[in-house]
């Protein structure tokens, strides 16, 4: 496979109905927001997101989280240990060139490799600077007046020795509505360092517009979330036409006027500008 052979920048709308997109484990587990009132989802969320997906898709993929992964190691050492030889461990090009090989979101949005030396191991310190750069979602519109939580108790007993009672408490945190954009960019010199490739680029594609198949969860019901649109443009050539600031600026999203509460994404005005010799491909989501 040939590295990424053209610049590509992308934005991607996110609609959320009654669901907790990126819960955030310093408030409580609330939705994230910033202090203006608007609702987050973090650049970590959305890439370990993109990770389940490649590995749905039979991609190979390093970091996997424990309650989703598709193998029997249970940390990253012990995966690296195990699908690198030990010997490749001692030349840091060798290592970089066969972890890059080996895990696609390792090419693809990089990894730093900081693993100790051991008693009866090897010790790497390995730092890889990924193509891909994803940027946090935002809601275009305040959430905190469309947030809801609600008080949940609990109803059979964890133990047998233990007597349920209704005044075992919890909480579930919301946001009833929102519209949220994130951005993206894939850079060919950089993939020229770790190969990521055309057909890379093509599998994370897919992997955004299907971003929240198979992704439910009590804070998550299945339809709750979805990618409405994709938005792909690629440049002509590995520097790009234009700077990746001046292409995102060209996907605008606004509530309607009018329109003092959102409820849906007809809601809302989209509207994608233009730049000379740069064709953007409009794709609908799921």
């Amino acid at each position: 496979m040939t590295t990424l052979s053209k610049k590509i920048d992308f934005a991607v709308i996110v609609t959320v109905q009654h669901a907790n997109p990126n819960g955030d484990p310093l408030n409580g587990n609330r939705p994230r927001t910033t202090y203006e009132g608007f609702g987050e989802m973090s650049d970590v969320s959305i890439k370990r997101k993109i990770r389940n997906r490649l590995m749905e898709m039979g991609k190979s993929i390093f970091v996997q989280s424990d309650d989703n992964r598709v193998d029997n190691y249970g940390s990253l050492r012990e995966r690296a240990e195990k699908e690198i030889a030990k010997e490749i461990w001692k030349d840091d090009k060798k290592f970089r060139e066969a972890v890059c090989q080996k895990w696609i979101d390792v090419r693809a949005f990089g990894q730093l490799f900081a693993f100790s030396a051991q008693k009866q191991g090897e010790g790497v310190s390995v730092g890889i600077r990924g193509p891909v750069s994803v940027h946090p979602a935002f809601s275009v519109a305040t959430v905190l007046d469309r947030s809801a939580s609600i008080q949940i108790t609990k109803s059979v007993s964890g133990e047998p020795s233990e007597k349920r009672g209704s005044d075992t408490m919890g909480m579930k945190h919301r946001v009833e509505h929102g519209v949220y954009v994130f951005y993206g960019s894939m850079n060919p010199q950089l993939a020229t360092k770790t190969g990521f490739s055309d057909e890379d680029a093509e599998a994370i594609k897919e992997a955004i517009r299907t971003l929240f198949r198979n992704d439910a969860s009590s804070a998550r019901p299945e339809g709750s979330m979805e990618v409405y649109k994709v938005y792909w443009w690629e440049h002509n050539s590995p520097n790009g036409q234009y700077s990746s600031a001046k292409v995102h600026r060209l996907l605008s999203v606004s509530v309607k006027d009018g329109v003092e509460e959102p409820r849906n994404i007809e809601d809302y005005a989209i509207t994608l500008g233009k730049l000379e010799g740069l064709n953007c491909e409009e794709i609908d989501g799921e």
